[in-house]
């Protein structure tokens, strides 16, 4: 039989659906600012104040200087490049380290895990950084950007800990079978982890596309830069400054500039974002509850 919620219950329940809404709305806000402000006309944009929810005029112009950069296409297959590669690397890595330290009979277990964790809050820094990934011959190529990030600590131990929540009674049949490491990763564990695994995938690839950064330090061949790395160039040389007329409109075109450079360096990402969201929850949730 239904319990019957009390008035209380559902003067509750109204409240979170309120405020789960706002907060819905809060987060959406922004970007859909962005959206509609990249689709404005430049001037419209500039006299407007307060909110923005449909474009002011219309215009491409916004997206007409980003898309006619010569870099923009061979800017997005570098960074497919550096998706697809870093992530595959970054998954395989990590799905055997945190086998390995799932594993109760591994001897180097505890230390080896406290060693992972020391480098989650400590870190030689920039310079020695740098210094490490020239001398390694690794300056100026793909491996700069996806070898020193090869394994992220915090990914690592939530695939851990999804790992051990696996009853370890269906390994212990396995090697009564004959299995051996091997066999029940791929056949028992992975295929009872794919949630988690998925979370791990989408994790690795939002911080591929998003960064910029690694590149910016270790790449200096611009046919090797990847989108977000153009992106910010674009919106550095349409800076504007001075006085005269010419740079007024500049600095009207500039605004516009900026939005559209937003849009097309995120849209790939919420194209994706929402298939994995179906695992995200479970995903997260089955690495951080141990059985």
């Amino acid at each position: 039989m239904k319990k019957q919620k009390s008035p209380g219950d559902r003067i509750f329940i109204s409240m979170v659906y309120v405020l789960m809404g706002l907060m819905g709305l809060i987060c959406l806000y922004p970007m859909w600012h962005v959206v509609m402000a990249s689709f404005s006309d430049p001037i419209e944009l500039m006299r407007h104040t307060g909110v923005i929810l449909k474009p002011l005029g219309f215009s491409l112009e916004g997206y007409r200087v980003v898309i006619e950069n010569p870099n923009i296409l061979p800017s997005y297959f570098n960074t497919i490049v550096y998706v697809l590669v870093g992530t595959a690397i970054n998954m395989f890595l990590t799905i055997l380290g945190a086998y390995a330290l799932s594993r109760k009979g591994f001897m180097l277990k505890r230390p080896l895990t406290l060693l992972i964790v020391f480098t989650m809050y400590f870190n030689a820094g920039l310079i020695p950084n740098f210094l490490l990934v020239k001398g390694l011959g690794l300056y100026n190529t793909i491996w700069a950007l996806v070898l020193p990030g090869a394994i992220s600590t915090w990914n690592l131990i939530v695939m851990k800990t999804s790992f051990q929540s696996i009853p370890v009674s269906l390994e212990e049949s396995a090697r009564l079978d004959g299995a051996n490491d091997f066999v029940i990763l791929f056949k028992i564990i992975l295929p009872l982890s794919k949630a988690t695994m998925a979370v791990m995938v989408l994790f690795y690839a939002v911080a591929h596309w998003s960064s910029w950064f690694n590149a910016m330090i270790y790449l200096r061949d611009k046919s090797k830069f990847p989108l977000q790395l153009v992106m910010r160039e674009i919106l550095i040389a349409n800076s504007s400054g001075g006085n005269s007329m010419m740079d007024t409109d500049a600095m009207f075109l500039e605004e516009i500039v900026k939005y559209s450079t937003i849009v097309v360096a995120t849209v790939p990402i919420l194209f994706i974002y929402p298939f994995a969201q179906k695992y995200f929850m479970s995903g997260v949730m089955m690495g951080s509850v141990k059985e």
